[in-house]
């Protein structure tokens, strides 16, 4: 199969120049690049393709002989080369500007310890500091009004005599003369080139000769610091609130970290909570629920609420108090709040209630429908088996 023009597959006119040569080889390699389509040979094939072209175009003297000759130039020991297989250290040099590229933010990123290289090529060696977890407890009183609490927090701030620096007062760090303030050093290993971290400077791109006493050259001193939190109305068991910027100060001057508060709702003595909704489960008297009348319940705002139970009320039975829950986070809703009646059976009774009861029950008709409906079907149930 004939093979494209060299032009063609980078998509450049003839009269392109180097940089134009260098920026569309770039833009084509983050597309077509194995790791960018992994498993796709035909891409693969691109890829060399696109790379075969560029080392030929972009060296100079094969430039020429293949604007003379064409591919023919590299054919039979012509021009000296090998048909796209000579991938020298212009290659890997550029391939490398392509890796910087393309994961520049993973390589570089916060708490990797190399910062991102900025435009002169220099690295400060800052670093941003920890995310900071603080566990706070709090009521479900204080859950329904909300509240500002102080809290206090130790973590790292940045040094105040070296200003965030590392230095000493009157000195600064300087560049690393290993990997020239780069935070990396590379090194040719046949066909890769391998980068890793600068063992001097530590991937930081400068090294202190003359470190701050206070923080020991690391920009940053251990302090408790008193903060201020504002707990919304109506959050939940679980809620986390961030506070940015508030965590551990970053290495030599680096961004800080975030605060998270991480809220657990306690136990209430009365009320159960369902997402916005409150259950308060009330023991009404067995002469209280056979004859009907108020009741006084609390309410989660602290006041109380009337509630009507109506005669021959049961066990189980539920009564819903509208716009007397929960808020609803950052909303003007409110949830409801509902009184789940349990009937108390009366304990230590004297004999003269014992007599009472019993004669209540000799005469009691039609008073317990349930119980009798129950035992009745138990009885015609028993009779089918012929007891």
């Amino acid at each position: 199969m004939a093979k494209r023009d060299y032009y063609e597959v980078l998509g450049v006119g003839r009269s392109a120049d180097e940089k134009e040569l260098k920026a569309a080889y770039r833009k084509l390699a983050k597309q077509l690049h194995p790791d960018a389509n992994p498993g796709d040979a035909k891409t693969e094939a691109k890829f060399k393709e696109l790379n075969e072209a560029y080392d030929v175009l972009k060296d100079p003297q094969k430039r020429a002989a293949y604007d003379r000759f064409g591919h023919q130039a590299f054919e039979n020991g012509m021009g000296g080369g090998r048909g796209g297989a000579g991938f020298g250290p212009d290659f890997n040099s550029s391939m490398s500007d392509i890796f910087e590229d393309l994961f520049g933010d993973f390589m570089g990123g916060g708490g990797g310890g190399r910062g991102r290289r900025g435009g002169g090529g220099r690295n400060t060696g800052a670093a941003r500091g920890a995310d900071l977890r603080y566990n706070m407890e709090i009521s479900l009183t204080e859950a329904f009004a909300g509240k500002t609490a102080q809290v206090r927090v130790p973590s790292s701030v940045s040094c105040e005599v070296c200003s965030g620096t590392g230095a000493k007062p009157g000195t600064s760090p300087k560049t690393c003369s290993t990997c020239g303030g780069q935070g990396a050093v590379r090194s040719q290993s046949g066909f890769f080139t391998v980068e890793r971290t600068c063992p001097t400077c530590q991937g930081r791109g400068q090294v202190i000769s003359d470190p701050c006493n206070p923080c020991s050259g690391q920009g940053r001193v251990t302090k408790e610091r008193t903060l201020s939190v504002n707990i919304p109305a109506g959050v939940e068991d679980g809620t986390r609130i961030r506070l940015a910027s508030e965590g551990e100060a970053g290495m030599r001057g680096g961004p800080s970290g975030d605060l998270y508060i991480f809220l657990s709702v306690k136990p209430h003595e009365f009320f159960q909570r369902d997402g916005a909704d409150l259950f308060c489960k009330v023991p009404v008297s067995m002469t209280a629920a056979a004859m009907g009348g108020e009741i006084e319940v609390p309410t989660i705002d602290g006041k109380k609420a009337r509630v009507s139970v109506p005669e021959g009320t049961q066990t189980g039975k539920q009564f819903r108090l509208k716009n007397k829950g929960m808020p609803v986070l950052r909303s003007s809703q409110m949830g409801d709040m509902y009184i789940q009646v349990a009937v108390e059976t009366p304990v230590n009774l004297s004999r003269r209630q014992k007599e009472l009861l019993k004669e209540f029950e000799t005469e009691a008709k039609n008073n317990s429908p349930e119980s009798e409906g129950f035992f009745a079907k138990a009885k015609a149930f028993w009779d089918g088996f012929g007891s």
